[in-house]
């Protein structure tokens, strides 16, 4: 018998739920509002997971297992959540309360990480180490090392956005000065590019490309922190591929040849940057691919 995964993925204001088979095929997804605070997170979650198995003709009861991504500081072993701030929840037995209501067994990732897994799905078993970066309101990246997640000593592997690379910087949210995320993130876009464009990075790109003196200054600061982030991952970890995820990546080729320009023209000046192939090694998730979603199917189905 066919065994289903069912993969959540729980943002700020959309959720979006996956059904896997055992081949790893999407059999069936749907995207949902995110409530707003820990009864409507539990209930935006659950229901989700109801229509998925309306749509196939089952009771929840009949998926393997249920594994959710989510922000804030995830506890694996416990199924608890808390500081996620954009979503209203401090702490919250999320696993157990869902386990409860769907009778499945639920596991719970932080949701970088859970992209992490997915996007090392995508690549396949050959690639041994990966790491995902994250480029949304904020930046983080997850590591896939072996075919299994890095959060390192204490959990805070991948927290690349609150390294300092400006001491002279704008004050972070985290306490310190100049972090990346605040030269390098969906952000600091709007903060540098204030518009009431929905997709504001797109709006950044479009006047750039107009030839707006500061839309391209702040374009190409955006450039090059992230291919700095790329930088980074490589080396501190040497991973074979760097993928980078979330809101920005939807921008594509833009984004993606302008990083590999940036890593080729430091790889000019520096022949040990050369030996390290950068540019060969960042790639982005392809749209519409669900990397978070399908991660968190994964952390269900290894927990099961």
């Amino acid at each position: 018998m066919t065994s289903l995964t069912v993969g959540v993925d729980i943002g700020g204001t959309k959720t979006h739920a996956v059904v896997v088979n055992d081949s790893g095929h999407i059999l069936e997804q749907l995207r949902l509002p995110t409530g707003f605070g820990p009864a409507e997170v539990v209930a935006s979650a659950a229901s989700a997971v109801i229509q998925l198995a309306g749509r196939l003709g089952i009771a929840t009861g009949d998926f393997a297992s249920i594994g959710i991504g989510i922000p804030g500081s995830v506890d694996a072993t416990t199924g608890r959540v808390a500081h996620a701030v954009n979503l209203g929840l401090e702490d919250l037995d999320l696993g157990d309360q869902l386990s409860a209501r769907l009778g499945v067994p639920v596991r719970l990732e932080n949701d970088v990480n859970a992209a992490a897994l997915g996007a090392h799905r995508l690549l396949g078993d050959g690639v041994t180490s990966l790491a995902y970066l994250n480029l949304g309101t904020g930046l983080a990246a997850g590591f896939v090392l072996r075919g299994e997640l890095w959060r390192g000593a204490r959990g805070n592997a991948g927290e690349i956005g609150h390294i300092p690379v400006d001491p002279n910087g704008l004050l972070c949210p985290c306490g310190q000065r100049g972090c990346l995320e605040t030269v390098a993130s969906g952000s600091a876009v709007a903060r540098q590019w204030p518009t009431d464009h929905p997709l504001p990075v797109l709006a950044l790109f479009e006047a750039a490309d107009r030839g707006e003196p500061a839309a391209i200054e702040v374009r190409d600061r955006l450039i090059v922190n992230v291919a700095a982030a790329v930088r980074l991952l490589v080396l501190t970890a040497d991973v074979d591929t760097v993928m980078i995820g979330g809101g920005i990546s939807a921008l594509g080729e833009p984004l993606i040849s302008r990083v590999r320009t940036a890593l080729d023209a430091w790889a000019l000046q520096s022949p040990f940057i050369a030996s390290l192939g950068l540019a060969e090694r960042v790639q982005l998730v392809p749209p519409g691919f669900p990397a978070a979603a399908v991660g968190a199917a994964l952390v269900g189905e290894r927990a099961h």
